[in-house]
């Protein structure tokens, strides 16, 4: 078998994009692939086509070997762009394996670990409403729920109608509700919060030492993630455990922090980790120092079938993230829902998704429709504090 063509697609989803990779085969099968850095998809469509020049013509089952030639492939090696570009070609070659012999992906990488992928969504609001929507999440039976940062009288988190967002003004309010919610909601719920690399190393020690200890089961990413000294500050000042690693771009980048015992929870993104090939070494690695994969996948339905084959193949797994929307009516179009663009996506059944029993991923892509459509520019958020400085989104 050998590759014969790499087609890129960026699709609009919902409120951004989504690419989307196919590698076609010379027998007929093909595989898909998705890349996780958002926002910057005609960069990664860029690496792709430098890739390809040299990837028509391979056997896409040495994609072992493969994501070496592809890391190896230039002298500047690794870097979100490329890996980027790596993890969806990667994605797209396990498909392609498990498609041929005839079996999902999690036999390729050692056999089923459990029998459904627990998940867990995220609950937002302000004051009060965060409560009631994490009682509602609770009454429709999630026991793990991630929450958001807040600033005063703003359901989003930051000013409405501005991009300002100030940390001194979100830490105590935040602090308060969620001290609230551990009181009303019980002490069986897991309770943790996306910061979203919006604090310092000062802001969030201050945030964490104004909540009684207990309040928090994690705190996902609450500085920037380029030092891991940083992190070993933040640390010695709070015992809340740590969720990192979903912008890491290789093995190499998560290694500090699993072994210096930085992060209690491995934020990988197969999308942006290098697919299935560097992701099984990060699991293998977390796994030696008792660490769980909690997988980031706020992005489209090949992510999430992806990851739900990861999850289901190591040990070493709490939950997935997952928007309760994703396996909703998604819109790609004014008329087009996200069934019609991915038929075959994973659907939710309660609160974790059942394992998948078909070939490959077990989804698939309506290409011609991807084709109709025309690339939409999607830029994330640029935020500023109230002195007008940069902050982040």
């Amino acid at each position: 078998m050998k590759i014969t063509a790499i087609k890129s697609y960026p699709v609009w989803v919902g409120t951004r994009n989504q690419l989307i990779v196919k590698v076609e085969t010379d027998q007929g099968i093909y595989g898909l692939g998705e890349s996780g850095l958002s926002g910057r998809e005609l960069a990664v469509i860029g690496a792709i086509n430098h890739f390809k020049e040299f990837l028509i013509g391979k056997d896409p089952m040495h994609y072992g070997r493969i994501w070496q030639e592809l890391y190896r492939s230039q002298y500047f090696e690794g870097g979100r762009v490329l890996l980027a570009a790596q993890s969806a070609l990667d994605i797209a070659l396990y498909d392609i394996a498990g498609k041929a012999l005839g079996v999902p992906v999690y036999q390729l990488l050692g056999g089923r670990q459990r029998d459904v992928i627990p998940c867990f969504p995220t609950a937002s609001g302000h004051g009060q409403a965060l409560i009631e929507g994490i009682k509602l999440l609770q009454a429709n039976g999630w026991n793990v729920v991630r929450t958001g940062p807040m600033m005063p009288n703003t359901p989003g988190g930051f000013v409405p109608g501005t991009d300002i967002f100030e940390p001194r003004e979100s830490i105590p309010l935040t602090a308060k509700w969620l001290v609230k919610a551990r009181e009303e909601c019980g002490s069986e719920l897991v309770l943790g919060i996306d910061y979203h690399h919006r604090l310092n190393v000062a802001e969030t020690a201050s945030f964490c030492q104004r909540m009684p200890k207990g309040t928090l089961d994690f705190i996902e990413e609450p500085i920037r993630d380029e030092s891991p000294e940083a992190y070993e500050a933040l640390r010695r000042m709070t015992d809340v455990p740590f969720a990192i690693g979903e912008e890491f771009a290789s093995k190499w980048q998560f290694a500090p922090y699993i072994e210096r015992g930085i992060t209690d929870f491995a934020r990988l993104d197969i999308c942006n980790v290098g697919g299935f090939t560097e992701a099984m070494k990060v699991a293998g690695m977390a796994e030696t120092h008792y660490i769980d994969l909690m997988p980031h996948n706020p992005l489209g339905p090949i992510c999430t079938a992806a990851t739900i084959q990861l999850a289901a193949a190591v040990p070493n797994f709490a939950w997935l993230e997952v928007r309760v929307s994703q396996t909703e009516n998604l819109y790609y179009s004014k008329d087009t829902s996200v069934d019609d663009l991915f038929p075959n996506n994973p659907k939710l059944v309660g609160t974790s998704f059942p394992l998948p029993t078909a070939p490959g991923l077990g989804i698939d892509f309506n290409e011609a429709l991807a084709q109709g459509q025309t690339f939409k520019f999607w830029e994330a958020p640029h935020w500023k504090r109230r002195d007008g400085s940069v902050t982040n989104w």
